[in-house]
């Protein structure tokens, strides 16, 4: 445990390293002035050298393990059709046994997105900056309604084994269409909202769903079918924001 924790420690000061060097490079050689208050700010590297090792030494040994174990779970034979694993339940793969899968897609990408500091952040500055016209609570339900949305229909992907592309095509024709008749204040926040869910919080749980379910399901790949339900989770945000501020805007004519 001791000899992870730092290892994870020297493989994070080599990820920060560059950052630090640009910014007292530029700093030092561009702006030519002193860093203000540089112990400060070297406490400030080191808590974030601190806070990453353990943030990442925490995926691997929660995050990642429960994802997939979940996903292992909940896509057992025995579990779908309460019978002993048998070579020909193994090999069956009927989309609506699960259902479960789905249930749990959708609880875990809107919790986990509600819980989002990036989301937050971002809400809160939306909210402020229009004058309370864009509620903070309003952003963060539609954005993570589109990433439960999300998540449960890439999950469904993986099951069925359809192409990723053409999910991927279909939703950004829908906001393309929206684009042309959504509020102008609300087209780049909506756009940004899709990124800010793929953070520190939405990520692990949802990409240890989708490796766990490529994983379990028969006939699935984990490289080629393991991937996809982060692109879900950004795109699908972008679908309910603009939908919140289409119903708003109706909502508000008399």
């Amino acid at each position: 445990m001791g000899q992870e924790l730092l290892q994870t420690f020297f493989a994070t000061i080599t990820d920060v390293l560059p950052i630090a060097c640009i910014i007292v490079g530029f700093q030092s050689l561009v702006i030519r002035r002193p860093i203000a208050h540089p112990s400060r700010v070297g406490l400030g590297f080191f808590y974030v050298l601190v806070g990453l090792t353990f943030f990442l030494q925490g995926l691997e040994m929660a995050f990642f393990p429960i994802g997939k174990l979940m996903a292992q779970q909940l896509t057992a034979p025995e579990f779908i059709t309460g019978l002993q694993q048998t070579s020909h339940a193994m090999k069956r793969v009927d989309w609506s046994q699960y259902y479960w899968v789905y249930v749990f897609a959708l609880a875990i990408g809107f919790s986990t997105t509600i819980a989002e500091p990036s989301l937050l952040a971002v809400a809160l500055k939306a909210q402020q900056v229009s004058g309370g016209v864009i509620g903070a609570w309003g952003l963060r339900i539609a954005v993570a309604i589109g990433v439960a949305m999300g998540v449960a229909l890439g999950s469904f992907r993986i099951i069925t084994g359809s192409p990723l592309h053409w999910y991927i095509m279909v939703g950004y024709g829908i906001v393309i269409i929206q684009t042309f008749f959504a509020p102008r204040m609300i087209i780049p926040l909506a756009y940004d909202s899709g990124g800010v869910t793929t953070s520190i919080v939405t990520v692990p749980l949802v990409a240890a769903l989708g490796l766990g379910l490529a994983s379990t399901v028969p006939g699935r790949n984990p490289v080629v079918d393991g991937f996809g339900l982060i692109a879900f989770a950004s795109l699908f945000p972008i679908i309910t924001v603009l939908a919140y501020a289409q119903i708003s805007t109706w909502w508000a004519k008399p």
